[in-house]
């Protein structure tokens, strides 16, 4: 990407995998809420530039007035996406050399679909508040995106793992658990795979709405039995999930079941690194990642999150 300079608004565990994933040492900037996080940013690759109670400083808008593409990765809240109310007006109004968005969702807007495959065309059928704040957002994005006539793509992430996030984290420090609820699957994705996503959709600047999931919608619980193989231990025993003792969020994602197709994706000419689980884990294993440097951003019960 010749002469491209990202913004990254948000510079979460997905966004530092996709600045370290740079091909050509692309200009990248990103922000960050607290001064004690610019090391870490800057070790991924990122200019940090400082965020801090919605406060837009001279540093983040020199970095918007240059931007060629921005990647905003961040939680929307009861005020709606925090970019947006920071932000919109600059960009309702135009960065001058702006070409292309994304913006990083959850598969957890499309709610439950009784396990059923789905692709990009089906009804958002939000459960929890957070997916339906998730939503709203994404159509913020969109019609932003139409106004100013700028392709913004929206990609929908199955449940994230990879280095410090994953089940193998979970069994080493004894809070891997097996709940099994009968024909529950879940979609996964290496943060790998979400750092190659943006990178293709970012080069050829398509917009519209995108599932980066997996080829292989799994039983969470043989995910948890697969990597406690690798590792050589003993899996955790089996846990009914109508009896299981579980927190009201940890409970509500199981209130989803679907399986989401990758088939746009793929046509758009991306390659999966990490097509299934097995594959994922089996390199993290391999290569001695699986415990990752400074960590999680926070978990799902699926071994991911959004």
């Amino acid at each position: 990407m010749n002469g491209a300079r990202i913004v990254i608004l948000g510079a979460g565990y997905s966004a530092r995998a996709f600045a370290r994933a740079n091909p050509g040492g692309t200009e990248i900037a990103g922000t960050t809420r607290t001064p004690e996080k610019r090391t870490a940013l800057s070790a991924a690759g990122i200019s940090p530039l400082l965020f801090a109670d919605g406060q837009v400083g001279p540093d983040l808008d020199a970095a918007l007035a240059r931007a060629t593409h921005l990647v905003v990765s961040a939680a929307p809240g009861e005020a709606g996406d925090p970019m947006l109310v920071a932000l919109g007006e600059r960009l309702r109004a135009g960065l001058p050399s702006l070409g292309w968005i994304g913006y990083l969702s959850t598969v957890g807007v499309y709610g439950d679909h009784g396990g059923a495959w789905i692709d990009e065309t089906a009804a958002c059928r939000p459960v929890s508040r957070r997916s339906v704040q998730r939503v709203a957002a994404e159509q913020q994005w969109l019609r932003l995106g139409e106004a100013a006539r700028l392709p913004v793509a929206v990609l929908r992430l199955a449940g994230i793992y990879g280095p410090g996030r994953n089940a193998f984290v979970n069994l080493a420090n004894g809070t891997a658990r097996r709940l099994v609820k009968p024909g529950q699957v879940f979609n996964r994705i290496h943060v790998d795979d979400i750092a190659g996503a943006l990178w293709h959709l970012a080069a050829a600047r398509l917009g519209g709405l995108w599932n980066v999931a997996d080829d292989e919608p799994a039983p969470p619980q043989d995910v948890v039995a697969y990597a406690a193989e690798l590792m050589g231990l003993p899996p955790p025993p089996e846990t009914d999930f109508a009896t299981a003792e579980l927190s009201p969020m940890a409970r509500s994602f199981y209130g989803e079941n679907k399986r989401v197709s990758n088939a746009r994706l793929k046509a758009a000419g991306y390659a999966f690194l990490f097509p299934d689980y097995r594959t994922g884990l089996e390199l993290l294993w391999a290569e001695g990642r699986w415990d990752g440097a400074g960590g999680a951003d926070g978990r799902s019960p699926m071994g991911g999150g959004e």
